[in-house]
Protein backbone atom coordinates (compact mmCIF):
# COMPACT_ATOMS: atom_id res chain seq x y z
CA UNK A 1 0.00 0.00 0.00
CA UNK A 2 1.58 3.35 -0.61
CA UNK A 3 2.02 5.61 2.11
CA UNK A 4 2.36 9.01 3.56
CA UNK A 5 5.93 9.82 4.10
CA UNK A 6 5.95 9.58 7.79
CA UNK A 7 6.54 13.23 8.68
CA UNK A 8 6.70 14.34 12.02
CA UNK A 9 5.42 17.61 13.48
CA UNK A 10 7.01 20.46 12.21
CA UNK A 11 5.49 22.91 14.69
CA UNK A 12 7.58 25.98 15.36
CA UNK A 13 6.63 26.55 19.06
CA UNK A 14 8.30 25.42 22.64
CA UNK A 15 6.97 21.97 23.64
CA UNK A 16 4.75 22.64 26.64
CA UNK A 17 6.14 22.22 30.54
CA UNK A 18 2.95 19.52 31.11
CA UNK A 19 3.31 16.61 28.09
CA UNK A 20 -0.02 15.32 28.53
CA UNK A 21 -0.48 12.88 24.97
CA UNK A 22 -3.57 11.97 23.45
CA UNK A 23 -3.77 8.45 21.56
CA UNK A 24 -6.62 6.93 19.18
CA UNK A 25 -6.57 4.66 16.17
CA UNK A 26 -8.53 4.13 12.98
CA UNK A 27 -9.36 1.10 11.57
CA UNK A 28 -9.49 -1.64 13.63
CA UNK A 29 -13.00 -3.17 12.05
CA UNK A 30 -12.16 -3.03 8.12
CA UNK A 31 -11.57 -6.41 5.80
CA UNK A 32 -8.80 -4.45 4.11
CA UNK A 33 -5.73 -1.98 4.64
CA UNK A 34 -3.34 -0.87 7.63
CA UNK A 35 -4.49 -0.10 11.13
CA UNK A 36 -3.59 3.71 11.73
CA UNK A 37 -2.89 5.10 15.05
CA UNK A 38 -2.03 8.90 16.08
CA UNK A 39 -0.52 10.29 18.81
CA UNK A 40 -0.86 13.84 20.14
CA UNK A 41 0.12 16.82 21.94
CA UNK A 42 -2.07 19.89 21.52
CA UNK A 43 -0.74 23.48 21.52
CA UNK A 44 -1.49 26.44 23.20
CA UNK A 45 -4.70 27.14 20.80
CA UNK A 46 -6.85 24.13 20.49
CA UNK A 47 -8.98 24.18 16.72
CA UNK A 48 -12.96 24.15 17.95
CA UNK A 49 -14.80 21.97 16.92
CA UNK A 50 -12.08 19.06 17.62
CA UNK A 51 -13.51 15.78 19.30
CA UNK A 52 -14.52 12.33 18.17
CA UNK A 53 -14.18 12.01 14.28
CA UNK A 54 -17.13 9.82 13.25
CA UNK A 55 -19.34 12.48 14.65
CA UNK A 56 -17.80 15.05 12.39
CA UNK A 57 -18.42 15.41 8.53
CA UNK A 58 -16.02 14.70 6.30
CA UNK A 59 -15.44 18.56 5.50
CA UNK A 60 -15.58 19.19 8.92
CA UNK A 61 -12.85 16.42 9.81
CA UNK A 62 -10.34 17.35 6.60
CA UNK A 63 -10.22 20.95 7.81
CA UNK A 64 -9.58 20.35 11.57
CA UNK A 65 -7.25 17.69 10.47
CA UNK A 66 -4.66 20.46 8.58
CA UNK A 67 -5.20 23.08 11.13
CA UNK A 68 -4.47 20.28 14.38
CA UNK A 69 -1.13 19.05 12.72
CA UNK A 70 -0.43 22.32 12.10
CA UNK A 71 -0.57 23.67 15.51
CA UNK A 72 0.00 21.01 17.33
CA UNK A 73 2.75 17.78 18.09
CA UNK A 74 1.98 14.49 16.75
CA UNK A 75 3.06 11.36 15.40
CA UNK A 76 1.10 8.53 13.12
CA UNK A 77 2.54 4.54 13.22
CA UNK A 78 0.71 2.38 10.09
CA UNK A 79 0.71 -1.24 11.17
CA UNK A 80 0.20 -3.33 7.26
CA UNK A 81 -2.57 -6.46 6.83
CA UNK A 82 0.36 -8.86 7.03
CA UNK A 83 1.77 -7.71 10.43
CA UNK A 84 -2.17 -7.75 11.22
CA UNK A 85 -2.13 -11.14 9.89
CA UNK A 86 0.77 -12.13 12.12
CA UNK A 87 -0.19 -10.77 15.33
CA UNK A 88 -3.74 -10.34 15.26
CA UNK A 89 -5.89 -6.89 15.11
CA UNK A 90 -5.68 -5.97 18.73
CA UNK A 91 -2.09 -6.75 19.08
CA UNK A 92 -1.52 -4.81 15.97
CA UNK A 93 -3.23 -2.06 17.37
CA UNK A 94 -1.36 -1.74 20.39
CA UNK A 95 1.59 -1.86 18.67
CA UNK A 96 0.30 1.09 16.20
CA UNK A 97 -0.31 3.15 19.39
CA UNK A 98 3.43 2.12 20.94
CA UNK A 99 4.93 3.40 17.59
CA UNK A 100 3.60 6.62 17.26
CA UNK A 101 3.66 7.41 21.19
CA UNK A 102 7.71 6.04 20.61
CA UNK A 103 7.82 8.41 17.97
CA UNK A 104 6.46 11.70 19.24
CA UNK A 105 8.35 11.47 22.42
CA UNK A 106 11.55 11.68 20.58
CA UNK A 107 10.08 15.48 20.06
CA UNK A 108 10.62 16.30 23.88
CA UNK A 109 13.59 16.15 26.47
CA UNK A 110 10.96 14.98 28.79
CA UNK A 111 8.62 11.97 28.92
CA UNK A 112 4.72 12.35 29.00
CA UNK A 113 3.13 12.97 32.39
CA UNK A 114 0.33 10.83 30.59
CA UNK A 115 -0.99 8.92 28.06
CA UNK A 116 -4.31 9.27 27.74
CA UNK A 117 -5.57 6.48 25.31
CA UNK A 118 -9.35 6.33 23.70
CA UNK A 119 -10.84 2.75 24.90
CA UNK A 120 -11.07 0.20 27.69
CA UNK A 121 -7.05 -0.58 27.35
CA UNK A 122 -3.79 0.22 26.91
CA UNK A 123 -0.87 -1.30 25.52
CA UNK A 124 0.54 -1.14 29.30
CA UNK A 125 1.77 -5.04 29.87
CA UNK A 126 0.79 -5.68 26.03
CA UNK A 127 2.97 -4.02 24.50
CA UNK A 128 7.20 -4.83 25.38
CA UNK A 129 8.09 -0.94 23.72
CA UNK A 130 5.73 0.37 26.40
CA UNK A 131 6.99 2.70 28.52
CA UNK A 132 4.77 5.70 29.93
CA UNK A 133 2.10 5.94 32.47
CA UNK A 134 -1.28 5.25 30.55
CA UNK A 135 -5.36 6.04 31.16
CA UNK A 136 -7.72 4.34 29.09
CA UNK A 137 -10.64 6.31 28.50
CA UNK A 138 -14.00 4.72 27.36
CA UNK A 139 -15.24 7.58 24.73
CA UNK A 140 -12.38 9.71 25.60
CA UNK A 141 -12.39 11.18 21.91
CA UNK A 142 -15.31 13.02 22.64
CA UNK A 143 -13.70 13.62 26.13
CA UNK A 144 -10.24 14.67 26.19
CA UNK A 145 -9.04 16.68 22.99
CA UNK A 146 -6.31 15.44 22.87
CA UNK A 147 -7.70 12.07 22.20
CA UNK A 148 -10.27 13.64 19.83
CA UNK A 149 -7.47 15.45 17.64
CA UNK A 150 -6.09 11.91 17.58
CA UNK A 151 -8.89 10.83 16.90
CA UNK A 152 -8.94 13.19 13.55
CA UNK A 153 -5.97 12.66 12.23
CA UNK A 154 -6.10 8.52 12.41
CA UNK A 155 -9.19 8.70 10.62
CA UNK A 156 -7.73 11.13 7.55
CA UNK A 157 -5.06 9.62 7.28
CA UNK A 158 -5.71 6.19 6.81
CA UNK A 159 -8.47 7.38 4.82
CA UNK A 160 -5.97 8.90 2.50
CA UNK A 161 -3.95 5.79 2.74
CA UNK A 162 -7.04 3.97 1.68
CA UNK A 163 -8.54 6.25 -1.51
CA UNK A 164 -4.77 5.84 -2.51
CA UNK A 165 -4.95 2.00 -2.60
CA UNK A 166 -8.75 2.39 -4.25
CA UNK A 167 -6.63 3.44 -7.50
CA UNK A 168 -5.02 0.39 -8.06
CA UNK A 169 -7.78 -1.91 -6.79
CA UNK A 170 -10.82 0.00 -8.49
CA UNK A 171 -13.11 -3.10 -7.82
CA UNK A 172 -13.83 -2.82 -3.83
CA UNK A 173 -14.95 0.62 -4.04
CA UNK A 174 -12.37 1.46 -1.11
CA UNK A 175 -12.79 5.10 -1.79
CA UNK A 176 -16.48 5.03 -0.26
CA UNK A 177 -16.02 2.07 2.09
CA UNK A 178 -12.32 2.16 3.22
CA UNK A 179 -11.76 -1.27 3.82
CA UNK A 180 -14.89 -1.80 5.99
CA UNK A 181 -17.33 -5.02 4.73
CA UNK A 182 -20.00 -3.28 2.86
CA UNK A 183 -22.21 -4.82 0.41
CA UNK A 184 -20.32 -3.49 -2.21
CA UNK A 185 -17.08 -4.59 -1.02
CA UNK A 186 -18.11 -8.48 0.04
CA UNK A 187 -19.42 -8.97 -3.57
CA UNK A 188 -16.57 -7.87 -5.10
CA UNK A 189 -14.44 -10.03 -2.86
CA UNK A 190 -16.67 -12.95 -4.13
CA UNK A 191 -16.06 -12.26 -7.84
CA UNK A 192 -12.57 -10.91 -7.87
CA UNK A 193 -11.11 -12.89 -4.34
CA UNK A 194 -9.13 -10.67 -2.03
CA UNK A 195 -5.77 -8.78 -2.88
CA UNK A 196 -2.72 -8.53 -0.84
CA UNK A 197 -4.28 -5.54 1.33
CA UNK A 198 -7.10 -7.90 2.45
CA UNK A 199 -6.62 -8.99 5.96
CA UNK A 200 -6.41 -13.32 5.44
CA UNK A 201 -7.19 -13.79 8.88
CA UNK A 202 -10.40 -11.76 8.80
CA UNK A 203 -13.05 -14.71 8.45
CA UNK A 204 -14.66 -12.80 5.41
CA UNK A 205 -11.43 -12.62 3.68
CA UNK A 206 -10.41 -16.51 4.31
CA UNK A 207 -14.13 -17.57 3.11
CA UNK A 208 -13.23 -15.45 -0.14
CA UNK A 209 -9.87 -17.14 -0.65
CA UNK A 210 -11.75 -20.76 -0.60
CA UNK A 211 -14.38 -19.50 -3.21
Amino acid sequence: MAQVAPDRSKVAERPPARIVIGVDEAGRGPLAGPVVAAAVVLGAEVPAGVGDSKKLSAKRRAVLDEQIRASSHWAVAVVEPEEIDRINIFQATMVAMTRCVRDLCVQFEQAPEIVLIDGNMTPERRCAEWNWPARAIVGGDGIEPAIGAASIIAKEWRDRLMIAAAAAHPHYGWERNKGYGTKEHMEALRVHGPTRLHRQSFAPVAQASLL
